[in-house]
């Protein structure tokens, strides 16, 4: 009995040894792929040949091949702006909101990819929605594009108008003035009010009967 057990304890001692070798060695085969990944984040910006070099070198000398210094990226000059294609704007009126980009062109105006004429039915909500380039006189200098959600025909054209009026703003500060005369840069924050309960609207009442 003595004998059996004595077996039967080196067995299993001999299995566990067996599995813990085998743990490390998933380990170790882990810990070096994720140190690979690692490395190649790291020299992104290097040359591919560096890259190689870091995947075939052993895992001690992986760290000091990834600090070759890289050259550093030109200085800009202070003073410069980055000046982009298009200039922005964005307006608002009541429960409609809309985008509008402004960039050189023959003055051709895109709402939602469909032209002006086509998206707003009435002559008013046409003039109202360009009212700002009319008065700046810069109908023919570009070309827009507007994104607009939400609201009906009016408050979609207010809002078309003073983002066309804060991104004419952006693109030359001298319309300023223009802009101001005209109040094509004040927000409209007037809004539906709300309906009270026991009430058939926002201020009428039910009539009152006596008897």
């Amino acid at each position: 009995m003595i004998k059996a057990k004595k077996t039967t304890e080196k067995a299993t001692s001999k299995t566990v040894a067996k599995k813990t070798v085998k743990k490390t060695a998933v380990k170790k085969a882990v810990s070096e792929k994720v140190l690979e990944k690692k490395v190649v984040k790291k020299d992104a910006p290097q040359a591919a040949s560096v890259r190689e070099v870091v995947k075939t070198a052993p895992v001690a000398e992986r760290k000091i091949i990834t600090k070759i210094p890289v050259a550093p990226a030109a200085p800009v000059k202070k003073g410069t702006k980055v000046v982009s294609s298009s200039i922005g704007g964005v307006g608002r009126r009541k429960s409609s909101v809309a985008r509008v980009w402004l960039s050189r062109g023959k003055g051709e105006i895109f709402i939602n990819d469909r032209a002006l004429n086509n998206y707003f039915d009435t002559t008013q909500t046409r003039i109202n929605a360009v009212q700002a380039l009319s008065v700046c006189n810069a109908k023919d200098k570009f070309t827009i594009k507007v994104r607009i959600v939400g609201g009906g025909p009016c408050s979609q054209s207010d809002a078309v108008k003073l983002g066309i009026a804060r991104a004419l703003l952006k693109s030359d500060e001298s319309h300023r003035i223009i802009l101001r005369e005209h109040g094509l840069l004040t927000v409209d924050a007037r809004v539906k009010e709300r309906k009270k309960p026991g009430q058939p609207g926002a201020r009428r009442k039910f009539q009152f009967v006596k008897r």
